[in-house]
């Protein structure tokens, strides 16, 4: 039986799209010994951290293969992503298009891409990102041809072979080895005559094939489940009639609603794969040369808190902070008792220790800037009301000592886990 990894994978984290549970993916290729998955969600890296972290509960002494997680996205690819106005004679193309990381540097690119997608890209629920980016964030990382919905197959069948090869070629230039064409066989008519291409062009340019299968869910009796995840997305009814389409919603006929053209998009095994691909093994064979390349990331880090900005005169972060609190202190309370000052000092103390100053003067920044704003800002709510140099410098409003309330609730020594700062802003 030959090796075979699923490099195209949509999770839950495939918004409304995706119908796959992460940890029952590893489980089928545990049973499967694949050597690696991929994720591969539409717009966005939110499953990527779980995914990673998944992976080591699978990789036990007693499972017979060690799964490789291979950390990747399907973007959604326009001419400008900055652009936000569009007509009915000027719609707003989106062209999927499959990047996998390769080391640390292609994660990093990665996720700056997908940033940058959401920051200065977001169009309705789309985030966007074009050839600009991928020109500036390309290193480390491993494209395909991707699906149906991508720039290569689109331009084949609707601008003809020759623009298309055109397309191809940007792609292969921009990424040589680490480019390759993706075959899907879906039994979708529109897909066999690309693939036809894409098989002449692999010959042609010596770039290596792929096999893939779209999956959007775990097994195929989870289509019908997947289908009115579909409809909840498009606010469709199953009861409408489909329109089997490889295309985004800007083909939609009118009356018929989104659907997958078949059951096909399902998690296969790796027999099934290799019978749907028996006249092209190398085509199986081949994902095995990705994995190959993909170096293993480390995606959990210990907490790093961002550097609070300290004003002139002070060098010391907790310094900085003591000096707020006694300042704020004589305002709360007038006259500090020895009771309130042994309160504070005892605070600091475990906030020093603890290492937290930064954040306590990061969270005191923000809420004053709020209300320095106009902004409407709670009083503070749960066991942050607790803090009196919460109090004393202004991230709540509740003495903690005039109504006895624990600072140990809130934070002590023991506790491994961020503090927990729970603040209301007005909505505008």
């Amino acid at each position: 039986m030959p090796t075979f990894s699923h490099l195209h994978v949509h999770t839950q984290f495939s918004l409304l799209d995706g119908a796959a549970d992460i940890s029952d993916l590893y489980k089928k290729a545990v049973k499967d010994n694949m050597p690696a998955i991929a994720i591969t969600d539409h717009g966005n890296m939110f499953g990527a951290f779980k995914f990673v972290a998944e992976a080591s509960k699978h990789n036990t002494k007693d499972a017979p293969n060690t799964i490789k997680p291979i950390v990747g996205c399907e973007f959604y690819v326009v001419d400008d992503r900055t652009k936000k106005s569009f007509t009915r004679d000027d719609r707003d193309q989106r062209f999927h298009q499959l990047f996998l990381a390769k080391n640390a540097e292609g994660y990093a690119n990665l996720v700056k891409m997908c940033s940058l997608g959401y920051m200065e890209g977001l169009y309705g629920k789309y985030p966007r990102i074009d050839k600009q980016l991928i020109l500036q964030y390309h290193k480390g990382l491993i494209a395909t041809t991707c699906c149906l919905g991508a720039l290569v197959p689109r331009t084949i069948l609707r601008k003809g072979e020759a623009e298309g090869e055109k397309e191809f070629k940007w792609w292969l230039d921009l990424f040589g080895e680490d480019y390759y064409i993706e075959l899907q066989r879906h039994d979708i008519p529109e897909q066999n005559t690309v693939n036809e291409v894409l098989i002449k062009w692999a010959k042609k340019y010596n770039v290596k094939i792929i096999a893939s299968n779209d999956s959007h869910y775990v097994d195929r009796d989870d289509s019908n489940a997947h289908d009115i995840l579909l409809c909840i997305n498009t606010g469709e009814k199953q009861s409408t009639p489909t329109m089997k389409d490889f295309a985004d919603d800007e083909m939609m006929a009118k009356g018929k609603r989104f659907a997958f053209y078949n059951d096909e998009f399902y998690f296969k095994s790796t027999q099934e794969m290799s019978a749907l691909f028996s006249d092209i093994p190398e085509a199986i064979d081949n994902t095995n040369d990705i994995v190959s390349k993909i170096e293993p990331l480390k995606l959990k880090q210990d907490i790093l808190l961002p550097h609070f900005q300290l004003p002139a005169g002070f060098t010391d972060q907790d310094a900085y902070l003591e000096h707020l609190t006694f300042l704020g202190a004589k305002e709360r309370y007038r006259d500090i008792s020895q009771e309130i000052e042994e309160r504070l000092r005892f605070e600091l103390f475990t906030i020093r220790t603890m290492g937290f100053a930064g954040y306590f003067l990061i969270v005191a920044d923000f809420i004053k800037a709020g209300r320095d704003l106009g902004v409407f800002v709670g009083p503070g709510r749960g066991s942050a009301a607790g803090s009196a140099v919460a109090y004393c410098i202004g991230i709540t409003n509740i003495d903690p000592i005039k109504y006895q309330l624990l600072f140990e609730r809130f934070l002590n020594p023991d506790r491994k886990s961020m503090p927990d700062i729970d603040t209301d802003f007005d909505d505008e």
